[in-house]
C-alpha cells in the first residue's frame, strides 16, 4: 500500500498546514504542542525557501565578504587579508549551510514532533478539506477538524520585459544557488536582495553593476542607510546606476552574454543577470476560488492570522503580506499556532489585545530586519518618516557611530549612523535605525526598547558596557536630553 493509499483510509487530522517551511514548521510544532493532529503538505523540499534559497544559503555566501572586509580594517590583520576570497571554499561553505538542497534533516524534525509529511501539491476544495497530488500522480483528501493554515510564503516575481523569458535570468534562487562565479554580474532592483547578493558576488570575483529605478539603496529605511551601502559597494568596485529602468533583455539562443537595454536607449552586458524585482504570494494555484477567495491574491488577516471571512482558515507568514521576513513569519506561526490550539480547545475570548498572546501586534509596531550587507544595516518599529504619517508628535535623534569608543576599536576608519524615533508626548521609543559594521547583533536591544515600550527615562538607567558599540545608546540619550 502506497503512502497516499494510506492517508486517503486516515485523512482526517485536528490541523493540516500548507507549506513546510519555516513558517509551517512552527504552526505545526505549536498546533502538535497543544495535543493537536497536525499534516503538513509540501510540494518541494521541508524547510522552505529560507534554508535552501535564502536565508541560511545568502549569510554563508556574504559572512566571507563581510569578515573580510572588517579584517582589512584592523591594523596588523588587514595585511593577512589582502588576497581574493576563495571562492570555491565559501560556494562549498554554502552548500553545506543548503544542506546540498537535501531535506532529511527536516524531516526528521517533522517526524519528531508527531507531525505527518504529505509530500504533493494541496489545493483547497472547500471549507476544511484540502486536496492533494501525490509525486506520482495520486490524489487523495484530507479533512481538518479545527484548522488548515496556508504558509506556502512567497516567489520571486520578473517583470514582463522583452527577451526576459528566453533569456535564463537569475531570481534569488539562483543567486544564492549558483555554482559558479560569473565575470559580469548585472543586478536589476535595489532592495535587501539586490544590495546583500551584489555584496556577495562582488567579494567573490564578479564585476557587479546594479541598475535601480528609484533614488538609491534600501529605500524602505531611512535615507541614510542606503548612501552608506552604496558608497561601500561602490568602493568595493561595484557600478550603481540609479533613476534607470530595464526595457529589454536578449541572450541570443540562450547562451552566451546577456545584454539589458536601458530606458535612455544606452545598453549594458553582462554574463549573468539578477532581477530582484519583488515578490508575489505563492497563492495562485490552491484552490482559494473553492472558498471564495481570489487565486493569485494576498490573504487578509486578523492579529490571530485567521483570514478575513473565515472561522477556519489562517494565512501565516508572507502570504499575509504584513512582514516579509522569516524570522516574522515564525512569530506570526507562534501566535495563530496559540491561537488555533485555544479555539480547537473551546475558548471563545482570545487574548487579542495589543501584545496579548494571540495578537501579532509585532507585525505593525516592532518589525525587526538585518541587511547584511558591508556595512550592516538594522531597523526596528517605524522610521522617521513612517512616524510622522502617522500624526503623533516625533523627534529624531542621530548619533555618529564613529565617535563611539568601541566602534573605533572594532574597525579603523569606521563609519556608520544610528537613529531613534521618539514619540515626544508618550516619551517612548517608536523606531530604531543603525548602519555601520556588526550593527546586526545591536538589534536586539532595540528591539526589546520599542517592543517593550520602555520609557526613556527608564533606558537611561540601562548602562551600556565600555567600550562596546553599544555605548551608542548612551550617546543617543544624552543627546535627546540636551
Amino acid at each position: 500500500m502506497t503512502r497516499a493509499s494510506e492517508a486517503r483510509e486516515s485523512g482526517e487530522y485536528d490541523v493540516v498546514v500548507l507549506g513546510a517551511g519555516p513558517v509551517g514548521e512552527n504552526v505545526a510544532d505549536r498546533a502538535a504542542a497543544a495535543g493537536l493532529g497536525v499534516a503538513v503538505v509540501e510540494s518541494e523540499l521541508v524547510g522552505g525557501e529560507c534554508s535552501y534559497w535564502a536565508c541560511m544559503p545568502s549569510k554563508a555566501l556574504l559572512r566571507p565578504a563581510i569578515a573580510r572586509a572588517d579584517a582589512r580594517k584592523v591594523p596588523g590583520l588587514r595585511q593577512a587579508v589582502g588576497g581574493p576570497l576563495d571562492a570555491e571554499a565559501v560556494l562549498a561553505h554554502r552548500d553545506d549551510y543548503a544542506a546540498h538542497w537535501k531535506d532529511d534533516g527536516q524531516v526528521a524534525w517533522l517526524d519528531s514532533i508527531g507531525a505527518r509529511l504529505h509530500r504533493g501539491h494541496g489545493r483547497l476544495d472547500g471549507a476544511r478539506r484540502v486536496t492533494v497530488t501525490a509525486p506520482g500522480g495520486e490524489r487523495y483528501t484530507l479533512t481538518a477538524r479545527h484548522a488548515v493554515a496556508v504558509c506556502t510564503g512567497s516567489r520571486a516575481v520578473l517583470p514582463g520585459l522583452p527577451g526576459l523569458a528566453g533569456a535564463r535570468p537569475w531570481t534569488s534562487r539562483e543567486a544564492t544557488s549558483a555554482q559558479r562565479v560569473p565575470d559580469r554580474l548585472a543586478v536589476v532592483g535595489g532592495g535587501v536582495v539586490a544590495a546583500e547578493m551584489a555584496t556577495a558576488w562582488q567579494a567573490l570575483g564578479s564585476r557587479v553593476t546594479v541598475l535601480v529605478r528609484g533614488g538609491g539603496l534600501l529605500p524602505r529605511m531611512e535615507p541614510f542607510v542606503g548612501e552608506h551601502v552604496a558608497d561601500a559597494l561602490t568602493e568595493a568596485g561595484a557600478v550603481i546606476c540609479t533613476h534607470v529602468s530595464v526595457t529589454a533583455v536578449e541572450r541570443a539562443a540562450g547562451t552566451g552574454p546577456v545584454t539589458l537595454t536601458l530606458d535612455d536607449g544606452s545598453r549594458a552586458e553582462a554574463d549573468e543577470v539578477l532581477f530582484a524585482t519583488g515578490r508575489a504570494p505563492r497563492t495562485g494555484d490552491l484552490g482559494l476560488e473553492t472558498v471564495g477567495l481570489d487565486p493569485g491574491s494576498w490573504l487578509s488577516v486578523d492579529d490571530t492570522c485567521r483570514v478575513t471571512g473565515t472561522d477556519w482558515l489562517y494565512a501565516v507568514g508572507d502570504v499575509n503580506h504584513r512582514a516579509l521576513l522569516t524570522h516574522q513569519g515564525k512569530y506570526q506561526a507562534r501566535v495563530a499556532g496559540a491561537a488555533i490550539a485555544a479555539r480547537a480547545g473551546g475558548r471563545t475570548a482570545l487574548d487579542t489585545a495589543p501584545w496579548g498572546e494571540h495578537a501579532a501586534t509585532a507585525d505593525h509596531a516592532a518589525v525587526p530586519q538585518v541587511v547584511f550587507t558591508d556595512p550592516e544595516a538594522a531597523s526596528v518599529g517605524l522610521t522617521l518618516a513612517e512616524a510622522e504619517a502617522t500624526g503623533r508628535r516625533v523627534r529624531a535623534v542621530d548619533h555618529d557611530l564613529a565617535a563611539v569608543a568601541g566602534s573605533g576599536l572594532y574597525a579603523e576608519g569606521y563609519r556608520g549612523r544610528a537613529r531613534m524615533v521618539v514619540d515626544l508626548d508618550r516619551e517612548i521609543l517608536l523606531g530604531v535605525t543603525l548602519v555601520g559594521p556588526a550593527v546586526g547583533e545591536l538589534l536586539h536591544s532595540a528591539t526589546v526598547a520599542v517592543a517593550g515600550e520602555v520609557p526613556i527615562g527608564r533606558l537611561w538607567h540601562a548602562v551600556p558596557a565600555y567600550p562596546t558599540i553599544s555605548e551608542v545608546w548612551l550617546r543617543l540619550l544624552e543627546t535627546y536630553r540636551g
